[in-house]
């Protein structure tokens, strides 16, 4: 009986991959510092059984056509817009992603993002490591504090309900947009739900987790900016294209805002040269679930999904 083939397109936490091998699976990594190309990614996967991917791997209708045996893939990643899950449905392909499992850290993260942002840590450490600190002044580096500050948090799914649990702790009031209603973070947190703009106009933080489709495409768009307070914060750890970022760069540069903490970009990994310029932002190389923690969580559930399709059970976590 011929062993079951898996296509790894990077080099993922070694616990996963012990998982599939252990199950007898035979196990390609592609290993090289650098994502795998169209080409690449066909020829080696397309007689394989199952494939892990990134989400920087773009599975578009012309990699799904070639592959002849593929019955899952295994998005290793919250998120699943690089993968066009229609068609693989019609091709079969069941598509699963890995929910749950980095909540905390992308929380964590952006609760640091918040901090930097509100305590301006970018300006402070670039003042020390250039040596121009002269001793403690009154009105250096004013900040703001959290405590009794509207927290605007958009999307209140899993990520969104932890951040909002954190904000919470600092005192934050907790307003909220999202398609349906929180009745636990309400319960909980005394969050209210409210219109988008009513969300940008009121909040002193904005903070962003809503998955990429084409309704949150472009959603924080010129016109919800514009309704920012001066004095305000943006977080965005969700997607790069959620949000008009060359229109918030715009108002960055012009000081219409307070402050920017950024993970994720609209060009990713391309980043605009302008925001490189600019001192009121905290820039982060997409590191939201980066804890050992998350991503052998991670590692765990893309196997686990893997070994339950091609035993002829049920995917864990489904996407289509």
């Amino acid at each position: 009986m011929d062993r079951k083939k898996v296509f790894i397109t990077s080099q993922i936490p070694e616990i996963g991959i012990n998982l599939l091998i252990e199950k007898g699976y035979s196990v390609e990594i592609y290993n090289k510092n650098q994502s795998i190309n169209k080409k690449e990614l066909i020829r080696r996967a397309k007689d394989c059984d199952a494939v892990v991917t990134l989400l920087s791997d773009k599975i578009d209708k012309e990699i799904l056509e070639k592959f002849n045996n593929v019955k899952v893939i295994a998005n290793y990643a919250a998120g699943y817009n690089n993968i066009d899950i229609n068609f693989a449905r019609e091709k079969g392909i069941i598509v699963t992603n890995t929910p749950d499992v980095l909540t905390d850290s992308t929380a964590d993260l952006t609760l640091a993002l918040i901090l930097a942002c509100a305590r301006r840590i970018p300006e402070g450490i670039d003042l020390v490591r250039k040596k121009q600190f002269k001793g403690w002044a009154p009105k250096l580096l004013l900040g703001m504090e959290l405590n009794n500050k509207t927290a605007g948090i958009i999307g209140m799914g899993r990520i969104g309900f932890a951040v909002a649990k954190r904000l919470k702790a600092f005192g934050c009031k907790i307003i909220y947009y999202s398609n349906r209603i929180n009745p636990e973070a309400e319960r909980n947190f005394n969050a209210k739900k409210v219109s988008l703009k009513n969300l940008m106009k009121n909040s002193d933080i904005i903070s962003i987790h809503v998955p990429l489709n084409e309704k949150s495409k472009n959603l924080i768009n010129s016109e919800m900016l514009d309704l920012l307070k001066k004095d305000s914060i943006i977080i965005n750890t969700a997607r790069g294209e959620v949000i008009d970022e060359d229109y918030l760069i715009k108002m960055l540069y012009e000081n219409k805002i307070f402050y920017a903490g950024f993970d994720v970009y609209q060009n990713e990994p391309r980043i605009n040269p302008q925001l490189l310029k600019l001192k009121n932002v905290v820039l982060l190389p997409h590191i939201g679930s980066a804890t050992k923690e998350a991503r052998d969580k991670m590692s765990i559930l893309v196997a686990k999904n893997v070994i339950a399709v091609l035993s002829g059970r049920k995917a864990l976590t489904p996407v289509n």
